[in-house]
């Protein structure tokens, strides 16, 4: 009798738990068990389409007239395709079809073992929905919500029993993208949690966890990748078309900021800034930008509209991107200083004249070239540097993903580096295969001060115990496909380094937005890194 009382997913729990951690959806809820998704739009036809495939009866209902018949139409269209390039065989693709069907009214959801709402983003209608469910299903249902945004302990709180609910938030294209957030609300029950957790893992999935904060955790950690390079735009310090192609080819993202607000679309993406930096007390670091809210004013809200930052259209040329002429140079005996990675492709390619090694410097100096002297960016302005080491011809260049096979560098001056100078080091970095993107003189540059903030953001989600270390670096690397984890990057740069960046930033600016995560600064002092 006892067993009887216990709901399905605590079953489960206790049946596997002497089962390996490793083993692959070991608290999964069981195939049989049909699950129902409410809303038949993208989202929601996505994770009924994934559900099907890994073989559970699935319900879809949704109240708008011929909502689920489309729904079904569009995953039917979906697996043919799967199937076509071989992504699965045609016998799946049927067994995937015969698994959906529609329901008419929520009443035909009361077979359901795992709930999961996909529908509008308003509050008050998810309470309403889950408030109906909780009268139909069984005390064994898992309720789950694919929210973005709105708390789960929020909305869990109108539930008579809101331990039952779980946030599942997928990414779109559902079926393509592996990374599903499991929250946990403040009265989730942890066996819920970690069977929904299985559950998405046993559907191929990368699952994570994560606690019922603003963002979760990939909408509050990239708001840095966006807010960085809007404050070097406010600046004037480059142009979007050229952030976006130093982001790309040195930072080895598969986008740049302003190219992916147009995909996403200006009033989603300043909405969810809004939101974070609201639901966060107006924390400063999450400020929104001006620039984006005149855009949206305007209505120039990216791809959607045909205009955002760059103009959208089969007629409209993609704008310039800024390139430094060819710098003459006559062959120079250079000096360089290591190991650092970009002196070891400057010894490899610099083929016009006889070079120098020496060992590293105290001051971090990279080349001398002629009178100029190449530094990578602490996180000061070049005028800054020129000021702090007494020595004019000071050039900056860009944190780079892997110099050695990057096609693009950023590069800035001191306001006290002379011409002769500055073309001189120019004209080393170009006789090595590097195109340069010149940049007004501002602290970090761009690469550096988004990694770096980047990274800040996700100590402080870890130190918060919104998520772990491993999950915030798989996150951002499977729901936005980062070429790397913020943290993994914070071990590549060096936390030290990370710190000095930060910190400069805030003397520069004066804002609390620059200020360094407590855990970085931990880290820093017991000479450790992330993952140890």
């Amino acid at each position: 009798m006892e067993a009887e009382r216990t709901p399905k997913y605590l079953r489960v729990t206790q049946r596997s738990r002497l089962a390996p951690q490793s083993q692959p959806g070991a608290r999964a809820l069981p195939v049989d068990t049909t699950v129902a998704v409410v809303g038949g739009g993208t989202m929601g036809a996505g994770i009924a389409q994934v559900a099907a495939t890994a073989g559970h009866p699935v319900l879809i209902y949704d109240s708008g007239e011929g909502a689920c018949a489309r729904a079904i139409a569009s995953i039917r269209l979906g697996l043919d395709r799967l199937a076509s390039r071989g992504k699965i065989t045609r016998e799946q693709a049927e067994k995937a079809n015969d698994c959906l069907a529609p329901a008419t009214s929520l009443r035909e959801l009361a077979c359901a073992g795992l709930v999961i709402e996909a529908i509008v983003e308003q509050l008050p209608a998810k309470q309403e929905l889950f408030g109906k469910l909780e009268d139909i299903v069984s005390p064994e249902c898992i309720l789950a919500s694919n929210t973005s945004s709105i708390s789960i302990t929020r909305i869990a709180a109108s539930l008579r029993h809101p331990q039952r609910l779980v946030g599942m938030h997928f990414f779109n294209p559902v079926p393509q993208m592996e990374l599903v957030e499991v929250i946990r609300g403040l009265a989730s029950d942890a066996a819920a949690v970690q069977c929904v957790h299985d559950t998405a893992l046993a559907w191929g999935k990368t699952p994570v966890f994560a606690s019922s904060t603003p963002g979760f955790i990939v909408n509050r950690l990239a708001r840095p990748y966006y807010a960085e390079g809007l404050r070097v735009l406010n600046e004037r310090a480059s142009r979007p078309a050229t952030i976006d192609a130093v982001m790309r080819e040195s930072g080895g993202f598969r986008m740049g900021p302003f190219e992916l607000m147009d995909l996403i679309g200006h009033d989603v993406n300043f909405a969810v800034t809004q939101s974070v930096f609201q639901a966060c007390f107006n924390d400063p670091r999450f400020t929104p930008s001006l620039i984006q809210q005149e855009l949206v004013h305007a209505g120039y809200l990216g791809r959607k509209t045909g205009r955002g930052f760059y103009h959208h259209g089969p007629e409209h040329v993609p704008p310039p991107i800024d390139d430094e002429l060819t710098c003459s140079v006559p062959p120079v005996a250079l000096q360089i200083f290591g190991p650092h990675p970009l002196v070891e492709v400057i010894r490899k390619r610099y083929k016009k004249g006889r070079i120098e090694y020496h060992g590293a410097r105290a001051d971090n100096l990279l080349l001398k070239a002629g009178p100029g002297r190449l530094y990578v960016t602490e996180g000061r302005t070049a005028t800054q540097q020129s000021y702090d080491y007494d020595m004019p011809d000071v050039v900056l260049v860009d944190l780079a993903l892997d110099y050695a096979t990057t096609s693009r560098l950023a590069v800035t001056r001191s306001d006290q580096c002379s011409p002769r100078a500055y073309q001189a080091v120019a004209g080393v970095l170009q006789a090595c295969s590097f195109a340069l993107s010149p940049m007004d003189d501002v602290p970090g540059m761009i690469v550096m001060r988004t990694v770096c903030m980047l990274i800040n953001e996700a100590a402080d989600a870890v130190n918060q115990g919104v998520c772990s270390a491993a999950d915030a670096d798989m996150a951002m690397q499977k729901g936005l496909n980062y070429p790397l984890g913020p943290l993994e990057w914070a071990n590549a740069i060096g936390v030290d380094n990370v710190v000095k960046v930060l910190q400069r930033l805030s003397a520069t600016y004066g804002e609390d937005r620059y200020r360094v995560s407590p855990l970085l600064q931990r880290l820093q002092a017991a000479k450790r890194k992330f993952h140890e």
